[in-house]
C-alpha cells in the first residue's frame, strides 16, 4: 500500500500541513515564490494532501504518479526499495516542475531513527545514500542511514529525480513554529539551533543541491 489515508483530527505537522494545503496555498505558494526565483512565474498545484482525498500521503510508485510522473520511466526501484519516504506534501507545476515537502512542528521530529530495512534494501538504500554523498563532495564517513536518517534519505530523492531522471525537483522543509499541540519551538531560532546540530552532524549545510532546496519557516497562528 503506497496511498496513506490521514485523520482529519490530528496534531502537530500533520494538522498543520493539511490546514497549509487546503487553506493557505496562496501564503503558501507566494513564500516559495519569494524565495525560489525558478517558481516565480509558475503556477503551483498541491495534489497532496487534499481534504477530498482523504488527507491521504504518498509513497513509492504513487508520489510520482500524484506529481504527473511516469513510474516505467522514472525507476525508482532501481535506487530506492519499497517503502521509501512517506511525502508530507507533494507540489508541481504545469510546466513540469515537482515539489517535495517534509513538514516538522517540533524539534524531536527531526532526530529520526536509523533505517530498518532489511539486508537486500539496506544494499540498495547505502549505495544510493553513498552515491548522493559523491556527487555532493561530501567525504565524511558519517552514516546517512543512521540518525537523523529521514532527512538524508529526502536529500537522497532530490539527487535521484534532479540529476540522475532530470526532472526539475525541489525540497522544502517546512518548519512549523507555535504549535502548542506538540509544544513546538516559539520561535525561528529555536529551530535554528536545532538545525545547526543537524547540519554540523553531516559536516555540511551548503552543497550542490542547496539551491533547490527550501526551508519555511511557518508560524501556525499566520494560517487560517
Amino acid at each position: 500500500m503506497t496511498r496513506f489515508i490521514q485523520k482529519p483530527d490530528g496534531k502537530g505537522s500533520l494538522k498543520d500541513i493539511q490546514i497549509l494545503i487546503n487553506k493557505n496555498q496562496e501564503y503558501l505558494n507566494s513564500l516559495i515564490k519569494s524565495k525560489l526565483s525558478d517558481l516565480k512565474n509558475d503556477e503551483i498545484i498541491w495534489p497532496s494532501p487534499l481534504e477530498n482525498d482523504d488527507f491521504a500521503e504518498y509513497r513509492d510508485d504513487d508520489f510520482l504518479i500524484k506529481l504527473g510522473l511516469d513510474p516505467a520511466e522514472i525507476q525508482l526501484d532501481k535506487f530506492w526499495p519499497k517503502k521509501g519516504p512517506q511525502w508530507d506534501a507533494l507540489g508541481k507545476t504545469e510546466s513540469g516542475k515537482v515539489i517535495l515537502v517534509e513538514a516538522k512542528a517540533n524539534i524531536p521530529e527531526i532526530v529520526s531513527p536509523k533505517t530498518c530495512a532489511k539486508k537486500k534494501s539496506k544494499c540498495l538504500i547505502d549505495f544510493s545514500l553513498n552515491e548522493t554523498k559523491q556527487f555532493l563532495n561530501i567525504n565524511n564517513e558519517t552514516d546517512w542511514s543512521g540518525k537523523f536518517y529521514q532527512y538524508t534519505n529526502r536529500i537522497a530523492h532530490l539527487y535521484f529525480l534532479r540529476e540522475k531522471c532530470k526532472k526539475p525537483t525541489y525540497l522544502i522543509n517546512i518548519y512549523f513554529i507555535g504549535d502548542k499541540t506538540v509544544s513546538g519551538p516559539k520561535t525561528k531560532q529555536e529551530w535554528d539551533g536545532a538545525l545547526k546540530v543537524l547540519y554540523m552532524y553531516f559536516g555540511i549545510k551548503r552543497h550542490k543541491l542547496s539551491k533547490y532546496m527550501l526551508d519555511l519557516f511557518i508560524d501556525v497562528n499566520d494560517l487560517k
